[in-house]
């Protein structure tokens, strides 16, 4: 019997190929990450600085360093949160300063009603039953009707109608684009995630356009080999973008550790507009490839970081990662 393929479409951009035909000003976006150090999709953040993306509405299951940065430079007009700091690293500058501003809304849950809501939008339904952030100010305080207390509009109570309790009502979250960081993916858009996974699945079915942030490029045979783990797959994935060190300063399970030097320094230069400028400067409107991304990084602190721990999650796998001169090749087809 043929072997039947998993899909036909080679789908690697560039970064800036991706950021240019999948955002817009004023979009619904959302980015996969695995809480506010781990997994997600910074790089392409900092290229939709670079290209002026504004006005966006951003939902994160955790903040990151992705937001802060976006919200430091004003492109952001709303958030929607389960938890916006960074841990052990601090208040999130830039976003702290968004929202003292009045520059932008932000919409607090928390972990448990994000995963929820990712869950209804990923099935499609229209809103939510709230076993958790009700009786609270979860429930009755609103960013988008601050005049209203309780508010009745951001969690509407219902009732069950086989019990008769009553329970609130919260919208599904159905983003226009998610951006998603993940481990290894091949060029059709199947994706393997190593470590906590935060809702990226659900993120991948609940959203209208998908991008994977990829740190290794493998073979199609990895993903068969592993069926089980292929959490993100094709048909639901628009673009795929090879971008080693995509989380950084943040970790990526199996591959890298946070820059932890980084991440306070990155924090500190979010708290002003003109500290806020200077670090984009020099981190994020210097460079235009991967290789000039990678230099800006520095080897030490590559060989640093990447002597992770996690390192032996990568084992199974290492066999079938793409070498860059195999991709290089592969991304030119997909112009051609």
């Amino acid at each position: 019997m043929k072997q039947r393929s998993l899909s036909v479409k080679n789908k690697l951009l560039s970064i800036q190929e991706a950021v240019e035909a999948y955002t817009w000003d004023g979009m619904t976006y959302c980015n996969g990450a695995a809480l506010p150090v781990g997994s997600c999709s910074i790089a392409f953040g900092k290229e939709m600085v670079k290209q002026g993306r504004k006005n966006l509405n951003v939902i994160c299951h955790c903040g990151s360093q992705q937001i802060n940065l976006l919200a430091a430079v004003g492109a952001v007009d709303r958030v929607e949160v389960g938890f916006s700091g960074l841990e052990v690293y601090g208040f999130a500058a830039g976003l702290n300063r968004a929202v003292s501003s009045g520059k932008t809304l932000i919409e607090d849950y928390s972990n448990g009603a994000m995963a929820l809501r990712f869950f209804g939008g990923a099935m499609n339904w229209p809103f939510v039953p709230a076993t958790v952030c009700i009786h609270n100010d979860q429930q009755w305080c609103s960013a988008d009707h601050p005049e209203e207390y309780p508010c009745t509009r951001k969690i509407p109570e219902i009732t069950d109608p086989f019990t008769g309790k009553k329970y609130g009502a919260m919208r599904t979250i159905r983003p226009d684009v998610a951006a998603i960081h993940v481990t290894m993916a091949d060029i059709y858009g199947n994706a393997i995630m190593l470590g906590t996974e935060w809702n990226r699945f659900e993120m991948s079915r609940a959203s209208g356009k998908v991008v994977l942030v990829a740190d290794q490029i493998v073979h199609t045979d990895c993903m068969r080999q592993y069926p089980n783990l292929v959490r993100i797959i094709s048909e639901v994935v628009d673009a795929v973008v090879y971008w080693p060190y995509a989380a950084w300063p943040q970790a990526s399970p199996g591959l890298y550790d946070s820059d932890e030097e980084h991440m306070f320094y990155m924090n500190k230069m979010m708290k002003t507009e003109a500290d806020t400028r200077e670090f984009c400067d020099q981190w994020v409107n210097s460079w235009n490839s991967h290789e000039e991304y990678m230099a800006l990084i520095g080897e030490d602190k590559i060989v640093k970081i990447s002597q992770t721990a996690t390192a032996f999650l990568m084992d199974p796998y290492r066999k079938w990662i793409r070498s860059d001169a195999e991709i290089r090749e592969l991304q030119s087809r997909t112009k051609g």
